[in-house]
């Protein structure tokens, strides 16, 4: 069956059960039996992928190049990170003030019979005084997964896909849209990333049907409204998949969002991983608040998930 087939089939069958989909049982989790982790996402300024390989710009490149992941150097230092970063005592040109540093965000897993399922909170923040909203949602967060096709995710989370040309970034080209993307979808990557290079569709499809691209999930959140649940996939860019198979419910009690995300563990589209027990997931996160856009968010670096794996960072354990 073709990669293409395969993907009208996908939306065909989610249209068709978006009833059942809807109904999907978030609320008959018991978080109570969760274990849940703090994960520490900071304000990332243009640090980007080739940043972090690029020794005169970043200090521990060698030894991310000779195989430190970004985590086993930098794992308790995210706070300091993130507010030297959004002050412009580095890698931030134009400061946003009062903006925080980092956030502090607890993560929960579980699954059931059908789907799998993340918790997500958080303290919010409201938009400061003289601050032009970017965005039309108050907030969005935003988890990441690969299977361990991606290996610059398994190593650095969202500085993966993060490239030195994106919009907003050191090196973007003037005019150009360039969001997301693996290198691999490119010819060539240079300091300043791999900008308009891309491979042909037949190297691009041949890359997605090898699974070398991350999924993602979304809630877009606003006080007083349903979550909105979005998904897709990053290779050559980032791209929205529609309709979605990702669910979403969330409430903002007392200053602090609770996000449940959910999807079906099978992997019903050509670009969704197929979660089962005995593999480990690296997932990272990332959170938009004060109606922020772009590259004026908080992200994670790559943490494991796995199911009934207790040695995960973040475990997922049936109920």
């Amino acid at each position: 069956m073709s990669f293409e087939f395969r993907r009208l089939s996908y939306v065909l069958n989610v249209a068709a059960l978006g009833v059942c989909l809807a109904a999907s049982p978030a609320f008959a989790i018991d978080w109570n039996k969760a274990s849940g982790k703090d994960i520490t996402l900071f304000y990332p300024g243009q640090a980007s992928w080739e940043w972090v390989l690029t020794e005169k710009d970043h200090s521990g490149a060698p030894k991310f190049r000779g195989g430190k992941n970004c985590v086993d150097c930098h794992e308790g230092e995210q706070k300091d990170m993130g507010d030297r970063i959004v002050t412009g005592k580095k890698l931030e040109p134009a400061p946003i003030p009062g903006k925080r540093g980092s956030v502090t965000m607890n993560v929960k897993a579980a699954y059931d019979a059908a789907n799998l399922y993340l918790r997500l909170q958080w303290p919010d923040q409201a938009l400061q005084n003289g601050i032009k909203p970017q965005s039309k949602d108050q907030a969005k967060v935003t988890v990441i997964i690969d299977d361990g096709s991606v290996t610059e995710a398994t190593r650095a989370g969202c500085w993966g896909v993060c490239h030195d040309d994106a919009n907003g970034m050191t090196s973007h080209p003037a005019g150009q849209d360039i969001k997301k993307y693996l290198a691999k979808s490119r010819t060539k990557i240079t300091r300043q990333g791999g900008g308009l290079n891309y491979k042909t569709d037949a190297e691009i499809a041949a890359l997605a049907a090898s699974g070398h691209y991350l999924e993602y999930w979304q809630a877009h959140l606003n006080p007083g409204k349903p979550a909105a649940a979005s998904a897709g996939h990053i290779l050559k860019a980032r791209e929205e998949t529609t309709p979605s198979a990702v669910k979403a419910s969330a409430e903002l009690q007392n200053g602090v969002w609770t996000v449940v995300l959910s999807r079906p563990l099978k992997a019903a589209g050509p670009y969704e991983k197929a979660i089962a027990p005995g593999k480990t997931y690296t997932v990272g996160f990332a959170i938009h608040d004060s109606f922020a856009a772009g590259r004026h968010h908080y992200v994670s670096f790559g943490y494991s998930l796995a199911l009934d794996d207790k040695t995960a960072a973040v475990p997922a354990l049936k109920q």
